[in-house]
């Protein structure tokens, strides 16, 4: 497919009507003439009228009806969604974004230039800002090897934020002043080429909500691309209410097992033939005890 736009906006809804339209009204005001966007969203079946009302918007607001709507007949999952997004694209960027995001000002522009001063960047990420004004934890992590997620599930990454030893889960002793390289972004705002999916492949479907960031994260790093965070490009994340704090409680318990299920999946994938057998039943026994005690 011939590529006809320098970005490719992929955003997943499920049952999130209005902060998706926040979302995309965020998109709408950041917007600048020339600028060659593409935005694809991607409704998993959604129980409110998320794609109706959109459709509708469509009919007086031509930045609605510039939309490609997918809409999908039961719930797909996060990375099955995205996929699908992603394979409907045409950018040669593509940016995934949370339908609980809203982007600040000219953010994406700002990470579009940043990504072409830094050639070796597969992956970038902004600044995610939560309703409160701190910095998303998610958005500026380490890969969750055992130790560090030993520190960061024992509160020693907590206790010791500016360590290098303690908090390697979020990285916490890097300069988040300043733009350099961290191992995973959030998928929240997750800004890759598409030569790097052409290399690595898409979204691992088997994580079918979390996870699948950290495990594509991983696999770029494995072909030696570079992962950076920008913070000055600033996009609110208003965390969890697409999901772990969702209106739905049933939704909201599924959501909690998933988190914690992708980490086993995770540790599974990528660390088992590392690691000693023990190791591996020992952290399965431990998350499904905190799968237990949240649901």
């Amino acid at each position: 497919m011939p590529r006809v736009t320098d970005l490719s906006i992929v955003i997943v809804s499920f049952s999130t009507r209005d902060l998706t339209v926040s979302c995309l009204e965020s998109l709408k005001r950041s917007q600048s003439p020339g600028t060659k966007w593409e935005i694809i969203v991607v409704d998993n079946d959604s129980k409110d009228d998320t794609v109706d009302f959109l459709t509708k918007l469509g009919k007086t607001d031509a930045f609605y009806r510039s939309i490609t709507i997918v809409r999908n007949s039961q719930n797909l999952g996060f990375s099955k969604a995205n996929n699908i997004g992603i394979k409907k694209s045409t950018g040669t960027n593509i940016l995934l974004l949370n339908s609980d995001t809203e982007v600040k000002g000219t953010a994406i522009q700002q990470m579009q230039e940043f990504m072409a001063e830094h050639p070796k960047a597969g992956v970038a990420t902004a600044k995610l800002e939560l309703e409160g004004g701190k910095i998303d934890p998610a958005s500026h992590r380490g890969f969750p090897t055992p130790w560090a997620s030993f520190c960061y599930f024992l509160k020693l990454e907590a206790l010791f934020p500016k360590s290098r030893m303690f908090s390697q889960y979020h990285m916490g002793y890097k300069n988040m002043e300043e733009a350099h390289q961290i191992d995973c972004p959030s998928g929240a705002f997750f800004l890759i080429r598409r030569k790097v999916i052409d290399e690595i492949g898409y979204l691992d479907e088997e994580f079918f909500m979390y996870g699948e960031d950290v495990d594509w994260a991983y696999r770029v790093k494995q072909r030696g691309w570079e992962i950076w965070f920008n913070p000055r490009a600033i996009v609110l994340h208003k965390k969890k209410q697409s999901g772990r704090a969702h209106g739905d409680r049933e939704l909201r318990k599924r959501t909690q097992k998933y988190f914690y299920e992708t980490m086993l999946l995770f540790y599974r994938k990528h660390y088992k033939e590392n690691y000693p057998v023990v190791l591996y039943y020992f952290i399965r026994t431990m998350i499904k005890i905190w799968i237990f005690l949240s649901i």
